[in-house]
This record gives C-alpha cells, sequence and structure tokens, in this order.
C-alpha cells in the first residue's frame, strides 16, 4: 500500500460482468431459513500479492511498495467470488477467521449488487452483521492484509456469509446524484512503483488515489471512478479510476456523509481530513498518522491525468465527482490500455477537451449521432455526451442505450 506525502519538504455491474464472467457461489433455494455459506479462498483475476493455503488467504511476498519514507507497508489485496442468496436481504453476517502478526493487519470488506452497479465496499466483523446499502440478492467479499516490511504473514481464513434479518447500523444509501466536492488535486508520479491494488504504475498513466480504500477498484478495474474537472482557465474533465490509497490517510472515505464515514466523524461531508487540518489546524494540523499535514490534498492524480487530461502544470484545486456515490446514466471505457479522448464535438476533429482512462467509468447525459468510428464496440456514428460540450464516441464505450441530446 501507498502512502502519499506530498509537500516539498518531504461497474456498471453489467459491462463489468460482461467483460469478465464471475463464478457465483449459490444458497440454496429450498432453505427455508438459509445457512451460511462457505467462501472459497480463490482470489479473481486483479487480486494482488497474496496466496493461498487451504483455506487461507496470505499476505505474499512483494516487497513494500513506493510511498512515503515514514509509513511503507507490504500489502496484499483480494476478491472472491460473489455469492448468491435465494432472495434479496439488507444485511449480512461475514464469518471467518484471522491471524496478524507482528503489527499487521487484516480486514474483510463486503459490498452488495444494488440497481445494477456494485456498492462501495464496507468492512465487515467476523460474526457481526453488517448493512447493505439496499435489498440485494448478490454480495462479494474482498480480503485486505498489510503488514510492516519485514516481518509477518497476516492471513484471513474460513470465510462464510449468510443474508441476516437482524439489525445492522451504518447503513450506505445511494444518492439519486453522486457526490460533487471540491479538492485539492496533487501529482502523484511514483513511476515504476506499485499501487494499493497491485498496479505498477507506468509513465503518463491514467488513474487517481484516493485516502481511502473503500472506493478502491481492483487492478484494471473501474467499478470505483471519479470524474474530476478543472475549475480554473480552459475546462477540461478526466475520467478515471481509483487505483490507490492516498495522500496522507487511509481511512478517510470523505464522501461519505458523517454516520458511516470511517474516522474524522465531525467533518462535513466532502471534506478531506487533510483539508480541514492543514487550513483549521483539524486534529492538531496532523494525519491520522501523526505526521504534519503540509498540504490540503484530497486526491492524487497519475501524470497522464494530471498533464494530459487535465493539462495542469501545478497543483490545483479540482471538482471531484466521485461517480458510485450515487446513479445516474453510465458506460464504461472498453479500451486495453492506455486512454480515451474525450472531445469537444461529435467527431475525431473536435479539440481534445479531456481524457478517460482504461476501464473507468464515465457519466452519460444523452447521446447524438456524429462521425462513423471503428473500436472494440464495433462500428458506430453515435456519440455520448458525458458533460456538457464534451463527447465520447460508443465505439470505445460498453454501454446501453440513452435517450438523444
Amino acid at each position: 500500500m501507498r502512502i502519499t506525502l506530498r509537500s516539498k519538504a518531504a461497474l456498471c455491474v453489467a459491462t463489468a460482468l460482461a467483460a469478465a464472467p464471475l463464478a457465483v457461489t449459490a444458497l440454496p433455494s429450498s432453505a427455508a431459513s438459509p445457512d451460511q455459506v462457505s467462501v472459497a479462498a480463490q482470489p479473481l483475476e486483479g487480486s494482488s500479492n497474496v496466496r493461498v493455503e487451504g483455506s487461507r488467504i496470505i499476505l505474499g511476498d512483494a516487497p513494500a511498495t513506493m510511498g512515503s519514507v515514514e509509513i511503507r507497508q507490504r500489502s496484499g489485496l483480494a476478491e472472491l467470488d460473489p455469492v448468491r442468496f435465494p432472495s434479496a436481504t439488507s444485511a449480512v453476517i461475514v464469518g471467518y477467521t484471522s491471524g496478524t502478526p507482528d503489527k499487521s493487519s487484516a480486514e474483510v470488506d463486503v459490498r452488495a449488487l444494488v440497481n445494477s452497479k456494485w456498492s462501495e465496499w464496507t468492512p465487515a466483523k467476523s460474526g457481526t452483521p453488517t448493512a447493505l446499502p439496499g435489498a440485494s440478492d448478490l454480495v462479494q467479499l474482498r480480503i485486505i492484509v498489510s503488514a510492516p516490511i519485514s516481518g509477518g504473514k497476516p492471513w484471513v481464513g474460513d470465510l462464510t456469509v449468510q443474508p441476516t434479518d437482524q439489525a445492522a447500523a451504518g447503513q450506505m444509501v445511494i444518492q439519486a446524484a453522486p457526490l460533487k466536492s471540491r479538492v485539492f488535486a496533487t501529482r502523484e508520479g511514483l513511476v515504476g512503483g506499485t499501487t494499493a491494488n497491485g498496479h505498477v504504475i507506468i509513465q503518463r498513466d491514467h488513474f487517481v488515489a484516493l485516502p481511502s480504500r473503500r472506493g478502491l477498484s481492483s487492478n484494471d478495474g473501474g467499478s470505483y471512478s471519479v470524474k474530476v474537472c478543472t475549475t480554473a482557465g480552459t475546462l477540461r474533465c478526466a475520467f478515471e479510476p481509483v487505483w490507490d490509497v492516498g495522500p496522507w490517510n487511509t481511512k478517510d472515505d470523505y464522501w461519505n456523509p458523517s454516520a458511516i464515514r470511517e474516522m474524522w466523524k465531525d467533518l462535513p461531508q466532502g471534506r478531506p481530513e487533510a483539508q480541514a487540518a492543514y487550513q483549521n489546524g483539524y486534529n492538531g494540523g496532523k494525519d491520522q498518522f501523526g505526521r504534519t499535514v503540509l498540504n490540503p490534498a484530497g486526491i492524487d492524480l497519475a501524470d497522464g491525468t494530471f498533464w494530459d487530461a487535465l493539462a495542469l502544470t501545478n497543483n490545483a484545486w479540482v471538482d471531484a465527482t466521485y461517480l458510485w456515490t450515487g446513479d445516474g446514466g453510465r458506460g464504461t471505457v472498453a479500451i486495453s490500455s492506455g486512454y480515451l479522448n474525450v472531445r469537444n464535438a461529435a467527431s475525431s476533429n473536435g479539440a481534445i477537451v479531456g481524457m478517460a482512462g482504461k476501464a473507468a467509468q464515465i457519466t452519460v447525459e444523452c447521446q447524438t449521432t456524429g462521425q462513423s468510428v471503428t473500436g472494440s464496440q464495433g462500428t458506430t456514428n453515435v456519440w455520448l455526451r458525458v458533460h456538457t460540450g464534451m463527447y465520447v464516441s460508443k465505439a470505445w464505450i460498453s454501454a446501453g442505450t440513452f435517450g438523444a441530446c
């Protein structure tokens, strides 16, 4: 896991399933009172730095990832096959055993398919009901294991999950529109390093980092994506997957309301802890690790997002929209590498006004006709409006049909 220190001193799920079908473990529909079901210790593609021993998922042997010189960790992440229940449930009980030697840690998270898309990951305490953001018959578990640079191998094993009608506190709510907030953006850099989801950073890469794993996509996945737009000069927007954790904090899901925010529950929704610490001396001006916060950063941008998509030359304030927090038209960027240009007209001759990274979710306001383009989704003259005055060809977007512009 990378924890950045920025200073001079220091799925639309339908398309995701179509692209990479998942095996689904089902509970028997004949069960009057469904029993718990065992979840196989079989990490899916996109998992990183874990190995399996019997029923246990154990931290792998990859070295500590790049990041702050003060805090470096070895980290592993494993997503498991989804589990389907015979009927929808609003809460689940996750069971597991774990081992955390030598100051290491192990966490199990759960998410649910609600309104045809995956909800945010929520930590699940073994044997305790965990609320889902809505009634769902499909849930998925994720394992995160971390340890100091040398030493122990944390593990999680004997995983089970079952629906429950027991009350569970802290239910997440998917809003009518996703949250947008103005935050300070810093450039990540760190080419050659490894992100929290196992992605190796390349030159002029396209992704973002947010300071909580709750909105962390799997490697090469885009279930959790953001729309980032400039706030000064010529308007440009980027659509990018969340592939890393940072800056400053690792448990600051500031896009969530106070009732379910993991830490800093007295801060208003949309305000990063680092911003409050830097501007107002919140928490004594320090982050969760006790470091003095030297800038108000709430999002990190990979170099391609920073320099090319948004044409930034220095750290800057941006408008960030956390797409998984709300409903609305969506599509998925269906390219094997690189990025997709966002243009100011429904034509490849239109000026570039932004970019969309591999696997990123994009907002779709409507569709129109324009230049015919051939891409991963075939040949089409349909273009999607992703923001006022901004278009992408549907030839590169996995999406349904939308109303005319």
